[in-house]
């Protein structure tokens, strides 16, 4: 199996995936591409909140064209997202796209292919090679009794053995499906047959609170195993949501050292302070505190609260209409209940100087 580190290094307009490096947080605008005020605004919420890299849609040549116009105002690579129109293609690669997302099945034929590959080609472009388990053809569900694993992988491989052909490997591969076992199954048997970066997801994985905790299980089971070189959380909503996912599960599989890291406990009958209310302050607090890769703990009793905040960085153990502020492992001060979160915020501004 080509684990991540042993996958090819792919550049997309700056950004290194694959061959070791960190594995990048993808999402997607959606806004009218071509409302490029909209869409920038749009992009510098998710830069602010952690993407790498930013997929557009490029449905018409007006969305086409606006690419130029969005990356002067960006950081971050743009991928122009492509269906069915090659033109649409190498319009996006010529107005300054980073990297294209095509499906070579449905890009309009080989020779239309091949005048995609070419461009990209005389741009060193990658072509990312997206085939979901919604557009697998009905030869592969017909060999495979259904839509597969096995049959995603074979549509995939078949697409990237065409562009390779036309002599071209600067390539990512993305396979996915809602169904999380399914996904899991054919990253495990892609992996095994290939050593291009893979770009994983769960598609379509619903709501921010259903879709957040089926990637969460999808992207773990792959990702765990040392698959994948940059990832996609596909939520319905914000896409915002999905940077604070991806993070978060990132962060939890150890795959990233950003940001503080909250534990609180679930509460009980001898929780005598608003300790729900406390723990949803702290977590809007501390992502100001992006720079600081320490561990917070809000705890809301002396059973087991005094113990978890001792093993973290600093935490706060809740008593009766008031809480103990620890600090590695110390108690520092009790502090009336009203005043937890705003002595929390004291100690995690001077972090630096007194830690």
């Amino acid at each position: 199996m080509t684990t991540r580190e042993h996958t090819r290094k792919v550049n997309i307009g700056g950004v290194t995936i694959g061959g070791g490096a960190k594995i990048a947080i993808q999402s997607m605008t959606n806004t009218e591409t071509s409302d490029v005020a909209a869409t920038v605004a749009q992009i510098k919420a998710l830069e602010e909140a952690g993407c790498d890299i930013i997929r557009c849609t490029a449905n018409t040549e007006a969305a086409a064209k606006a690419i130029g116009a969005i990356k002067e105002q960006i950081s971050i690579p743009v991928v122009a997202d492509i269906h069915f129109d090659y033109k649409l293609a190498i319009l996006a690669m010529e107005h300054g796209a980073d990297k294209i997302r095509i499906n070579p099945g449905n890009i309009g034929g080989e020779d239309n292919l091949a005048k995609v590959v070419g461009c990209a080609k005389e741009r060193n472009i990658p072509i990312r090679v997206g085939v979901n388990s919604g557009s697998l053809e009905k030869k592969l569900i017909e060999k495979y009794g259904g839509v597969t694993a096995e049959g995603i992988v074979e549509s995939a491989l078949d697409k990237v053995h065409m562009i390779e052909r036309l002599g071209y490997e600067n390539m990512v591969i993305s396979i996915k499906s809602s169904d999380v076992l399914m996904c899991v199954k054919a990253h495990e048997l892609i992996a095994q047959q290939t050593d291009y970066p893979l770009h994983v997801g769960i598609t379509e994985a619903g709501t921010v609170k259903s879709g957040s905790i089926k990637s969460a299980v999808g992207l773990a089971l792959i990702l765990n195993q040392g698959i994948g070189d940059t990832i996609r959380v596909s939520l319905t909503g914000d896409p915002v949501e999905e940077i604070v996912a991806a993070k978060y599960i990132l962060r939890d599989l150890k795959l990233m050292n950003s940001g503080i890291e909250l534990v609180s406990c679930p509460t009980c009958g001898r929780t005598k302070i608003d300790l729900i209310g406390l723990a949803n302050e702290v977590e809007k607090m501390i992502a100001a505190y992006d720079h600081l890769h320490i561990k917070v703990a809000v705890m809301g009793c002396v059973v087991n609260g005094p113990g978890e905040a001792r093993e973290a960085d600093i935490g706060i153990a809740g008593g009766v209409g008031e809480g103990l502020l620890i600090k590695k492992g110390e108690i520092v001060r009790k502090v009336p209940e009203d005043g937890l979160l705003e002595a929390l915020k004291k100690e995690l501004d001077n972090w630096g100087k007194n830690a």
